[in-house]
């Protein structure tokens, strides 16, 4: 963006000057209608680019100029995302928020920076395991908001080469990094209603949409999201998602379902049944959408469950415009 600025500054002088050396070429092709007029004269005699105290002028305001252009650019956030090269970020902080699951923080390059992620969009994380570089598609848990790091919560599975490699790191260790990816792009104006279902860390794509919809008091889209866990404790991000509830009823609500609820548990019990859905999301139509993300049995289960409720069929590979979306 700088350079584009600086480009625009340079081409405007360049302008600038043509036109006064025009200006001045005219005048001193009629020297006679020139003293004649004193308006003419009188600029003629201003506008001498030899003069010193001209150049000094011209300097002068070319260097403020730049000053100004750098002073703008200073305190603005940049994009560090490349979609066609492998960056290397370090690790920051870890912080577990479960037995199995832990938000890790990696710098940016300066303390202005951001991702620069779409909303609705991921990263892909590459690490070289046992000789083969491997590759997983993860959702931040921060947003452009928030500049000079960026935060991923992932949750450590016993067959997850990634997911293994990641729970190893050490503050000061690099991971590789490349984005954005996805068919997904959240705006305001996608459609009229979203059903979210989600499980365990398939709640961060989730998060990112009901974060951007909830900020923007123009966004009239309706979200309700269904939250499966096993456990009270897997349910990741709780308290955030309470406090937009809380905060934005009208436009957000949130239903929990636990495989092994505690007792007196006030929530839904057990897997996600086909009537839950039924009662907590919109019905089929052109201007909703269905967003799923979580483990693949879960998201085979209520794939079937959505069918047999009449929602459009979900392609193999999502696209933007499908009715039922997968992550």
């Amino acid at each position: 963006m700088l350079v584009e600025q600086f480009l625009l500054l340079s081409s405007t002088l360049i302008t600038f000057g043509s036109l006064l050396a025009l200006l001045k070429f005219i005048l001193r092709s009629f020297p006679n209608q020139v003293s004649r007029i004193s308006l003419l004269h009188d600029l003629d005699k201003s506008t001498d680019i030899m003069d010193p105290n001209t150049i000094l002028a011209f300097i002068v305001g070319l260097v403020a100029s730049i000053g100004v252009l750098i002073w703008i650019n200073a305190g603005k956030a940049k994009p560090v995302l490349n979609p066609k090269e492998w960056q290397s970020f370090k690790l920051m902080e870890r912080k577990d928020v479960s037995d199995n699951t832990a938000v890790y923080r990696f710098r940016l390059p300066s303390d202005q920076s951001i991702l620069g992620l779409p909303i609705g969009q991921h990263i892909s994380l590459q690490a070289n395991i046992d000789g083969k570089n491997v590759q997983r598609s993860y959702t931040p848990v921060s947003s452009d908001d928030e500049r000079g790091f960026f935060d991923l919560m992932i949750k450590t599975y016993p067959n997850g080469n990634i997911s293994k490699h990641m729970s190893t790191l050490k503050v000061g260790d690099k991971m590789q990094v490349k984005g954005p990816k996805g068919q997904m792009r959240y705006s305001p104006d996608l459609c009229r209603r979203i059903g979210m279902l989600a499980g365990g860390t398939g709640i961060t794509p989730m998060l990112q949409i009901i974060r951007a919809m909830a900020k923007n008091p123009k966004d009239n889209t309706k979200i309700d999201l269904i939250y499966a866990n096993v456990k009270e404790n897997d349910i990741l991000l709780r308290k955030e998602l309470d406090d937009l509830a809380e905060k934005s009823p009208e436009r957000f609500t949130v239903h929990y379902f636990l495989n092994e609820p505690p007792q007196g548990w006030k929530y839904g019990s057990g897997f996600v049944s086909k009537e839950a859905i039924e009662e907590k999301f919109p019905k089929p139509a052109d201007d909703i959408k269905i967003l799923l993300c979580g483990p693949p049995p879960m998201i085979n289960a209520m794939k079937k469950h959505l069918d047999e409720l009449g929602y459009e069929k979900p392609n193999t590979i999502s696209k933007l415009h499908d009715q039922v979306f997968s992550f």
